[in-house]
């Protein structure tokens, strides 16, 4: 067993909202198996003598970032803002896995029944096979189109796919159409998340509340808008009315995105609330819109930032059922050191994202390898990690 230690670590974060930061100094990884071996205090590096050391130097480790909202192509590339290497800069900004909403950005996109499953499938086995930018990319998420039928869910999940992308992208719109094929995908075992608000791209449409809970998936997409929300009563109705997990996302309504977490924060709810970019979009490619979404709710909504941080990680990793976003043995080594940036009023990383200060990334683990040492997106942590 090939054995890398991070310890000195000033702050831990376990990707739990419940119990958000671990009385622990230490995390031993198992490289071979990608995964988290135990953690504990500085006491576990007598058990692993010669073993590869980092020395977070005092400061925060967290669980790697899961944007519960991307709209990918194939590979690192997106023609909706012709960009390359855009999932790259988001590993830059701590993220470790994207979860597509769906490929509807592919030029072509094909909408018949044949065109719909080749392409989840492909796009499935493509970022399967080979993570763009290194990101664990869970990709091909069908969107319903007209004719779809319970044998083509079979198909589609014996080839891997397991992701419905946002219900109301393609030519399914109504509940009476849509909430069909949601049985048939959930009896598939995939995961269905739902388009929410106004329009967004030319042949979606306004979805409300009541079409919501007609459907039933397990996902609302960006509650507070992708980019314009729905009502502050719709809003309440959702939260009051259902049990879905609740996507906020970047690119979507800041005041909006304030209401839900206040209505959860007052219900002792908070465990529904997961975070997305919704990008590439008209909004634009945002690196790190997963850390700006994180240090919003932390220093305008009221929410610890150690919270925040768990509704990236722990709380979207519970909804798709992933073995990662949280520090524990067992789960996929998947972690990011980071720090107060320089010049910020925060004395950490925690405080500083309460300060309204996005924190500096000082490195990225995926599966127990380092992948960035350094962040080219980030300021500059005030801290320093030694390897």
């Amino acid at each position: 067993m090939t054995i890398t230690v991070i310890t000195n670590i000033g702050t831990l974060l376990s990707g739990d909202i419940n119990q958000p930061i671990l009385d622990r100094d230490t995390i031993v990884i198992d490289v071979e198996a990608g995964k988290i071996h135990e953690i504990g205090t500085n006491e576990l590096l007598k058990k692993y003598p010669g073993c590869k050391v980092i020395d977070a130097g005092g400061l925060t480790v967290m669980p790697g970032l899961i944007d519960s909202h991307v709209h990918p192509v194939i590979g690192d590339y997106t023609p909706r803002q012709k960009m390359s290497d855009f999932i790259n800069s988001s590993l830059h900004g701590g993220v470790t896995t994207m979860i597509s909403a769906g490929e509807c950005h592919t030029p072509g996109r094909p909408t018949d029944p044949a065109g719909v499953k080749a392409l989840a499938v492909l796009a499935a086995k493509s970022s399967a096979k080979q993570r763009p930018g290194g990101v664990k990319l869970h990709g091909g998420a069908v969107i319903l189109e007209q004719g779809l039928t319970e044998a083509d869910f079979a198909e589609m999940a014996a080839a891997g796919v397991w992701l419905v992308g946002e219900v109301g992208l393609g030519s399914v719109k109504k509940p009476a159409d849509a909430a069909p094929m949601v049985k048939w995908a959930k009896k598939q075992g995939m995961k269905v998340m739902m388009h929410t608000g106004g329009t967004s791209i030319p042949g979606s449409s306004t979805v409300t509340a009541d079409d919501v809970i007609q459907v039933a998936p397990h996902v609302v997409s960006h509650i507070n808008g992708g980019p314009t929300a729905i009502s502050p009563a719709e809003i309440k109705k959702l939260v009051e009315e259902t049990d879905f997990a609740l996507e906020i996302v970047q690119c979507g309504n800041l005041k909006a995105a304030d209401l839900v977490v206040r209505q959860l924060t007052e219900r002792n709810q908070l465990h529904r609330v997961i975070i997305g970019n919704d990008a590439p979009s008209g909004t634009g490619v945002i690196p790190l819109g997963i850390l700006r979404t994180i240090t919003q709710l932390a220093s305008l909504s009221g929410v610890p930032a150690a919270q925040a941080v768990a509704m990236a990680t722990g709380n979207t990793a519970q909804v798709y059922s992933l073995n990662t976003g949280s520090i524990a043995p067992g789960k996929e080594a998947d972690l990011v050191i980071i720090d107060k940036p320089m010049g910020s009023v925060g004395e950490d990383a925690l405080t500083a994202m309460e300060a309204g200060d996005l924190p500096g990334v000082a490195l990225v683990i995926v599966d127990g390898k380092v992948l960035v040492t350094k962040s080219r997106n980030t300021p500059p942590p005030a801290g320093k990690v030694i390897i």
